[in-house]
C-alpha cells in the first residue's frame, strides 16, 4: 500500500528518537494535554505511524485507534506496543489502511479526538484527508492538524545557507523534505477557510521547532533538553515565534 511518503520512509525511521524528533513529538504532546477533555474519550490518529503519540496517549488513559498504511511503521508501532504493561496495550487498537477511506469503514462511529499529524504535507490535494477527518469528529469533538507551515517556508534553506531553495521558497507551497520527498506546505489562513468549509473551527493553534529546526538530522537530545523544550513550548504559544515555526499545530472543533 503505496503512498507519496513511501519513498522516504526509511529516512523517516532512521531519524526517530533524534533532535528534531524528539521536540516534534513532545511540543505535539503538551499541546494537545491542554486541548484534549480527559479520558477515557475515543481517539483516532490518522497516520499513525510508529504510535509514538497513541502510545502517549494511551499510557494516560484514552481509547486509541491508529491507523496508517504503511506495514513497516505499523510493525514498528506493534513491536514497541508489546513492552508495554497489559492496561496500555488494551486501549490501543491498530488497523492499516489508507486515511481517506477511515471515515467510511462498516460501522465507525465518531470520535472525540481526531488526529492527523504529518500527513497533508504528502498530499497535493488535502482534501480527502479534511473530509475524513472531519467525518470522523463527534459534534463538540476536536481536529489536531500538524502541517508544514507555508507562511515560514523560506526560514530553513535560509538558515542552512541555502540560498537557491531559500528563494524558490518565497511564496511557494512545495518543498524538498529532508527525508528526500517532494511535499507541500500549508498556510494557517488558507487552512483555517478550508476547516470552516468542513464545520470545523479553528480555536487554537501553536507553533512547533522555532528553535531547533535547523539541527542536524543526526543531532542526538542534549543533556539540557528539558530546558530546550520548555524553551521550544513558550515560543510555540507565542508570537511572534510561533509564526516561523518549521511546523503548526492546528486544534479545530466542531460544535456541540
Amino acid at each position: 500500500m503505496s503512498t507519496a511518503f513511501t519513498p522516504g520512509e526509511s529516512g523517516w525511521q532512521s531519524r526517530l528518537g533524534k533532535l528534531r524528533d524528539v521536540v516534534r513529538q513532545d511540543l505535539v504532546a503538551r499541546q494537545l494535554s491542554a486541548e484534549l477533555p480527559p479520558p477515557s474519550v475515543r481517539i483516532i490518529d490518522l497516520g499513525c505511524g510508529q504510535g509514538t503519540q497513541a502510545v502517549g496517549l494511551a499510557r494516560r488513559g484514552y481509547e486509541v485507534t491508529g491507523v496508517d498504511a504503511s506495514a513497516g511503521l505499523l510493525a514498528r508501532f506493534g513491536r514497541d506496543l508489546a513492552a508495554e504493561p497489559a492496561e496500555v496495550r488494551a486501549r490501543i487498537r491498530i488497523e492499516r489502511g489508507l486515511i481517506e477511506n477511515s471515515a467510511e469503514r462498516a460501522g465507525v462511529s465518531p470520535f472525540a479526538a481526531v488526529l492527523c499529524h504529518g500527513v497533508l504535507m504528502y498530499h497535493a490535494d488535502p482534501g480527502p484527508v479534511l473530509r475524513a477527518a472531519a467525518a470522523l469528529t463527534a459534534p463538540g469533538g476536536l481536529v489536531s492538524l500538524l502541517v508544514r507551515n507555508g507562511d515560514a517556508l523560506a526560514l530553513r534553506p535560509g538558515l542552512l545557507g541555502d540560498w537557491a531553495a531559500c528563494a524558490e521558497a518565497f511564496g511557494s507551497a512545495s518543498y524538498q523534505n529532508r527525508i528526500g520527498v517532494t511535499a507541500r506546505a500549508d498556510r494557517l489562513a488558507d487552512l483555517t477557510g478550508r476547516l470552516a468549509g468542513h464545520g470545523l473551527e479553528v480555536t487554537a493553534w501553536y507553533g512547533v521547532r522555532v528553535f531547533t529546526d535547523a539541527a542536524a538530522d543526526d543531532a542526538e537530545p542534549p543533556p539540557d533538553l528539558a530546558a530546550l523544550l520548555d524553551c521550544e513550548e513558550r515560543a510555540g504559544r507565542t508570537d511572534p515565534y510561533r509564526q516561523v515555526a518549521a511546523l503548526l499545530h492546528l486544534i479545530a472543533r466542531r460544535p456541540g
